[in-house]
């Protein structure tokens, strides 16, 4: 784990800073990946300890050779550089580095494009660098290396597109390139880093209702149905938080029933967490309010008995969403819409 994220999220009317559980910081390098027996190892520990702007625009002049292996040497270099000392990131940046990492991005040799991808990660972990890294086009070949690189690079290239989108314009730009349905793939596909990664990157994308659409029509339903409904895939959570951004949209929350998405909603009311239990009580107060049917839904699957529980130990917030949609439950089935009685956050 690199660093913290910068955005705070908003759950059941609290907000829970970086260090919450609810999304994980994003990996970059794993701990001991190099070794630091290796000359790189060395040269890196004696760059940590002094001064390394020499080193730097040696490394970034390096990018540019016409030697693979010098490239790939100058890349690794400059990511673990960039990871272990954060005041690196804005040097290696004012160097020049950005666009030849881009470059190395398009690479068809895997393993320089790894490492491009990961610099680029490392770099953007500082705020002043997000800006610049989206206008020198980093995006696009960010989306490509998350469509075709391998494993490693895809975790790390959402986790790039997941810093870039904490600029609120490039929420969009990255949704036009093609990013959403790749990290839908990656949720579904993906081993358990590549889940988590691209959960996160997919909640942050998916608070623009242009790219809500386009994840409803890349099929995200069905994976965070699945994810929800496995306690043991350690995705519950994270899977809910994107489910309760989606289903503010009507066309979301036809598909999550299709995709048998109410009966999972129900059991983590019943036997979740209790943070599970709170965010599914929300999503499902989405579903309901605008739906007798829904409603009826809800209530056939034995919502009520622990909505009951719920409003009985939870925050004020969740014992007043738990409230409202026990009452709604209850109300006579006539018409297809109800008075919005809370908002879909959580």
């Amino acid at each position: 784990m690199e660093s913290k994220i910068q955005s705070n999220y908003t759950y059941m009317g609290r907000t829970f800073s970086d260090n919450s559980t609810a999304f994980s910081d994003c990996n970059s390098d794993c701990s001991g990946e190099f070794s630091t027996a290796d000359p790189p190892g060395r040269r890196i520990l004696i760059s940590c300890a002094s001064d390394n702007d020499d080193l730097i625009r040696q490394l970034v002049s390096d990018l540019d050779s016409c030697s693979i292996d010098e490239q790939k040497q100058a890349a690794m270099e400059i990511r673990l550089l960039a990871k272990n000392k954060p005041e690196n990131r804005i040097k290696i940046a004012r160097a020049g580095a950005i666009k030849p990492l881009i470059s190395l991005i398009a690479s068809s040799d895997p393993q320089l494009q790894e490492h491009g991808v990961t610099a680029i990660l490392n770099i953007s972990l500082c705020d002043e660098n997000k800006g610049l890294l989206a206008s020198s086009g980093a995006i696009k070949p960010l989306v490509r290396a998350l469509k075709i690189g391998t494993p490693t690079a895809k975790e790390n290239a959402a986790c790039a597109l997941l810093r870039l989108s904490q600029i609120e314009e490039n929420k969009a730009a990255i949704g036009r390139s093609g990013a959403i349905p790749l990290l839908v793939n990656l949720l579904e596909n993906g081993n358990f880093r590549g889940k988590k990664d691209a959960s996160t990157a997919l909640y942050s994308l998916c608070s623009l209702k242009e790219n809500k659409i386009r994840a409803v029509e890349a099929g995200i339903m069905k994976p965070l149905v699945e994810l929800m409904a496995d306690f043991g895939s350690n995705m519950v959570d994270k899977s809910a938080f994107v489910l309760n951004v989606l289903v503010s949209l009507p066309e979301a929350r036809a598909v999550l029933v299709e995709e048998a998405g109410i009966p999972v909603l129900v059991e983590i009311v019943e036997v979740g967490s209790q943070r599970q239990k709170e965010i599914a009580a929300a999503i499902l107060l989405q579903i309901c309010e605008d739906s007798s049917v829904y409603r009826t839904m809800v209530a056939r699957e034995g919502a009520i008995p622990p909505l009951i529980s719920l409003s009985q130990s939870g925050t004020s917030r969740t014992k007043q969403k738990a409230e409202t949609l026990i009452e709604l439950l209850r109300r006579p089935r006539s018409g297809n819409t109800a008075t919005r009685t809370s908002d879909g956050s959580v």
